[in-house]
């Protein structure tokens, strides 16, 4: 069926929109690449009846056509999401994304992140004061400046605002400043305990 390979894209990426990030899938972008390329050629070789006078081609060329620009439309979605997935990890995870969603990224889907991160993290030096403002520290407003933790798995040494040195073992319930615990809560190596 036309455009039915570019179809399946976009249903990976419904099956697939828990948060995860699913493996690029470069075969079957191929695939529809070369559905549009085979679609142009034979709009381009039809055409020439069609300016010869024969008007009874007009309507497969136009489904032709139909069925690139729904092609072109897939991609783009498939690729679009894929980049919006990429960029709200980059905001819950931080800089570092988890090995499993850089394993399932492609080439130019690393380097933009990459870019992203290097444009972000310029913005935040050059606002506020004294070196720039953290805008991923608090992603909900806090309710207080000191929260309990529990480390979920061994970290080690872990230093303070004030200087202050903390061991962080499995098990462990520290007090500390939220704005000191917040990508290692998102990161899960520590554990907000709720009182």
């Amino acid at each position: 069926m036309l455009a039915e390979k570019a179809l399946d894209l976009i249903r990976e990426l419904k099956r697939t929109s828990g948060g995860t990030l699913p493996p690029f899938n470069e075969d079957k972008i191929r695939q529809v690449l070369e559905e549009v390329q085979t679609l142009f050629e034979q709009n381009r070789d039809t055409a020439k009846y069609a300016a010869e006078g024969q008007h009874d081609v007009l309507a497969a060329i136009q489904l032709r056509h139909a069925g690139i620009q729904r092609n072109k439309r897939c991609l783009l979605a498939y690729l679009y999401n894929r980049l919006e997935n990429i960029r709200r990890m980059r905001w819950e995870f931080g800089s570092v994304l988890p090995a499993d969603v850089k394993y399932n990224m492609c080439e130019h889907e690393a380097q933009w992140f990459n870019q992203y991160n290097r444009l972000l993290a310029n913005y935040m030096r050059s606002i506020g004061e004294s070196g720039g403002l953290d805008l991923t520290q608090d992603m909900k407003p806090p309710k207080s400046l000191y929260v309990l933790v529990r480390c979920l798995m061994d970290h080690g040494e872990f230093e303070t605002q004030d200087g202050t040195v903390i061991l962080l073992k499995k098990n462990s319930q520290h007090y500390l400043m939220r704005s000191e615990c917040e990508h290692l809560i998102r990161q899960g190596v520590l554990e907000h305990i709720v009182q």
